[in-house]
């Protein structure tokens, strides 16, 4: 009898052990599948509802995991949008010359245009659609955190693209590979580092403007939606300190669970895309990915997509495809899409002319003094961003140790949205008498200097392990390996960090010259409070006509600058060639 307990026992103990060991990744990965499927089903109703008049957003603290919950998951789905606009848009501007000649002053355009700028059009568009549910308004609040993701993404991966390594260009064409094989095995490999920083960096765009997207309101109609930014815009209109600092922690709280949960095993993951000829290198974990790799059904999963879509046929060698019927209609989709998109910018451009042609001079030279004001401060905001984040990215990007304790810090501090901090920073400019005019310059610096960081980190992560050896080698340290090995390896990076960070300075131009603290609201003369008062007034001709002012100016200043420093960048100091 005590030989069959001892047996049962020990059986039981041998169960226990092989589930705590084996079974608790497939736990959580089930109770995480539960989980996506239960939010999932909370934001159907959300979306399906009856549109309501006016939104009362509960203060209560035990009301922000709902809220946290909803703004995480519009982040998501525009996250997903910017990805596959990401892929779409940067390879068909990097792979066709005469799409890239359109397709990249676009992209300048888009990426100049502010959240207000598309906001009202949009909201009132999407609203039209659908009468009867809250489904227009839920949706342009995904647009507008879509607008706030989605440029620097795919300039990241243009660039990137545009500037494959020779060797890897001439092994997919000797291997013959098809367009898709290129992409999977050459295109996507190569541009995955600078990728997913710039996807952290989207992320902390999309979150800088919750507050407006989520609680906006134009003329007598309000579009607010329940949600960590609509929590945190009531708090700071009727001045809860108790419920601000709820919502600041409960936005700390959802970016630490982002950051560990996805953002630093996928910089993990992305480390075995690095271009190395040799040398070694520190490793980088992550706990979250290591318990993900023991459960066997992520395993599974995992061979069934190797198996589907990412395995290589046995022999390499083949002989040339002749394109079939299919493959012909297919070559010819990109050129429809251009014609249709060339023949929608001159409708969109007919239109825009009419609505500010009723506009007198006067106002045409208050805008463009105001653009050339708002100019100065972004350039002043993007050079201040670059004093800091230079030395500071390269050193998180070259030590694996700094890595590990910084990201989390970092990837916190940059997806914390600044407009939830200004209160606090306007009220003590206002204590310090210093004019919003200055101060605004120190409110864009919040919209630029991230953008910066992490393409330099991606930069700094990025230099091959050799070339660190051979910094060591010929015995370069400090200020010298500085300059001649860091400064010139990231500098490409530092480019793209450049325009998306001018970009960004534009967009947080429109939060930082028109500020609302204490009952008051501050303006300083600038493109970006135009902009905010015209939105504010529903003054649709001065909103149109700044916007396309700014717009005009971005590309203008993309065209004659940023693109002779990337060129620059690229031809001289990349590692790929």
């Amino acid at each position: 009898m005590d030989g069959v307990f001892r047996g049962i026992w020990g059986g039981t103990r041998h169960f226990w052990e092989q589930w705590r060991i084996i079974r608790l990744p497939d736990v959580l990965a089930i109770a995480f599948l539960a989980g996506v499927i239960y939010g999932i089903t909370s934001m159907a109703q959300e979306w399906t509802g009856a549109p309501r008049p006016a939104v009362e957003i509960d203060l209560s603290p035990w009301a922000l995991p709902k809220y946290t919950f909803y703004s995480l998951s519009r982040g998501i789905m525009a996250y997903i949008l910017s990805l596959a606009f990401t892929l779409v848009y940067g390879y068909w501007a990097a792979k066709s010359r005469v799409a890239e000649r359109l397709l990249i002053p676009m992209l300048d355009i888009l990426q100049s245009i502010p959240v207000l700028g598309f906001m009202p059009g949009l909201i009132i568009a999407l609203a039209a659609i659908f009468p009867h549910s809250n489904i227009g308004v839920e949706l342009a609040a995904v647009v507008m955190i879509f607008t706030g993701q989605a440029w620097n993404m795919t300039y990241s991966f243009y660039y990137s693209v545009k500037s494959i390594p020779r060797e890897l260009a001439e092994a997919a064409t000797v291997y013959r590979f098809d367009w898709r094989e290129r992409l999977v095995w050459v295109e996507l490999p190569s541009a995955t580092m600078g990728l997913v920083w710039n996807s952290m960096m989207s992320m902390a765009g999309g979150w800088f403007f919750l507050m407006i997207c989520e609680s906006f309101v134009l003329g007598d109609k309000d579009y607010r939606l329940p949600g960590l930014g609509s929590y945190m815009s009531v708090a700071v209109a009727k001045g809860d300190t108790g419920a601000m600092l709820w919502a600041i922690a409960a936005m700390v709280a959802m970016i630490v669970v982002l950051d560990q949960l996805f953002w630093r095993p996928v910089v993990v993951w992305a480390q075995k895309f690095r271009v190395e000829e040799g040398g070694a290198k520190e490793e980088v974990s992550s706990w979250f990915l290591d318990l993900l790799n023991k459960s066997r059904a992520i395993a599974l999963l995992d061979r069934l997509l190797r198996v589907m879509v990412f395995e290589r046929p046995k022999h390499q060698h083949r002989p040339e495809k002749t394109p079939g019927p299919f493959s012909k209609i297919l070559r010819t989709i990109p050129f429809i899409a251009f014609i249709v998109l060339s023949l929608t910018l001159v409708a969109g451009a007919l239109k825009l002319i009419g609505t500010v042609s009723v506009l007198p001079i006067e106002d045409w030279v208050s805008i463009i003094s105001a653009a050339l004001l708002t100019l100065g401060r972004v350039m002043t905001a993007v050079a201040l961003g670059t004093l800091w984040t230079l030395p500071v990215g390269i050193a998180i990007g070259v030590s694996p140790r700094l890595s590990r304790a910084l990201q989390p810090v970092v990837q916190i501090a940059a997806s914390f949205p600044a407009p939830m901090l200004f209160p606090a920073m306007v009220a003590l400019m206002i204590f310090l008498n210093i004019p919003l005019g200055w101060g605004s310059i120190v409110l864009m610096v919040f919209g630029t200097h991230w953008y910066i960081l992490f393409n330099i980190i991606a930069g700094a992560m990025a230099i091959p392990a050799d070339m660190h050896e051979a910094a060591r080698s010929y015995r370069l340290r400090g200020w010298q390996r500085f300059r001649q090995l860091y400064v010139p390896a990231v500098l490409p990076y530092l480019a793209t960090g450049w325009v998306a960070a001018a970009g960004g300075a534009w967009n947080a131009s429109i939060v930082a010259e028109y500020v609302t603290h204490d009952n008051q609201t501050l303006t300083a003369f600038g493109l970006g409070s135009q902009i905010s008062m015209a939105a504010e007034r529903a003054d649709f001709p001065h909103l149109a006509a700044a916007v396309f002012v700014m717009a005009s100016v971005v590309v203008l200043l993309n065209r004659t600058l940023w693109q002779r420093v990337y060129l620059i960048a690229e031809q001289r100091f990349s590692i790929n060639r």
